[in-house]
């Protein structure tokens, strides 16, 4: 009869299996649940850089854990945690006041299924090509206003905005300093091949795609943690 590590009572049953098959005993004088010979595996730092990076390729979750080595479930809580902690504003290097230009536009996603329609609103600035804005939710007028209230200070009193002919954008950017546009004029290009960048480079924004998110904060999450990557990555 196997001791109880805690008590090293005797007074032990079989209780199911883990997740990896082996079998589980609880203790009934303490409670303690355990198995027969543990080997947990420690997940070392290098291995979890390896994980940070490959999170902004174009892999899903269990071909992420096939390439590293580790279980699902523990890169599943590690994933969350991560995104959780992901801010959710952008972090651009400051603009004096003066002529600005940004591009706005929107991306098509969803999370579960594809009835829960998510839209990635992007406002880019075109010079810098930073993204200076961000909001993830349905398409309305809401999600315009919040892509607005996302910009800095300074590209909401100076910038000129272009943008596609979605009256979303009409109803929220200043009459003044709003430039709605078709694709031809190419004053939108910067945008769509950010656009293309994103659905390259993020498995859940891919248009036929196993690898979608099954919970809207880490579908959020994982879109934050890709544009903090891509603004830090611009040449200065």
């Amino acid at each position: 009869m196997l001791s109880c590590p805690s008590c090293e009572s005797k007074h032990t049953v079989k209780n199911g299996r883990i997740h990896n098959g082996k079998q589980n005993y609880r203790c009934r004088d303490c409670g303690r649940q355990f198995v027969q010979d543990p080997q947990n595996k420690l997940i070392d730092q290098a291995t979890k850089d390896l994980i940070d990076k490959l999170l902004l390729e174009r892999l899903s979750l269990a071909g992420i854990a096939r390439v590293t080595g580790v279980s699902e479930l523990w890169l599943q809580r590690y994933v969350n945690a991560k995104y959780a902690a992901v801010s959710r504003r952008v972090s651009v290097k400051r603009e004096k006041k003066g002529r600005l230009t940004i591009q706005c536009d929107e991306l098509w996603s969803f999370v579960d299924h594809k009835g829960n329609k998510q839209w990635v609103w992007l406002a880019i600035d075109a010079k810098t090509r930073e993204i200076v804005g961000v909001h993830i939710g349905n398409r309305s007028e809401a999600g315009a206003t919040a892509l607005w209230q996302s910009l800095p200070p300074v590209y909401r009193q100076c910038a000129i905005c272009y943008t596609d002919f979605w009256a979303a954008y009409a109803a929220v950017l200043p009459s003044k300093r709003h430039r709605a546009v078709g694709k031809e004029s190419g004053l939108t290009n910067q945008i769509e091949r950010l656009n293309c960048t994103l659905r390259q480079r993020i498995s859940r924004l891919v248009r036929k795609t196993l690898s979608f998110s099954k919970k809207v904060d880490n579908h959020i999450g994982a879109i934050w943690y890709f544009i903090h990557h891509y603004n830090a990555s611009l040449p200065v």
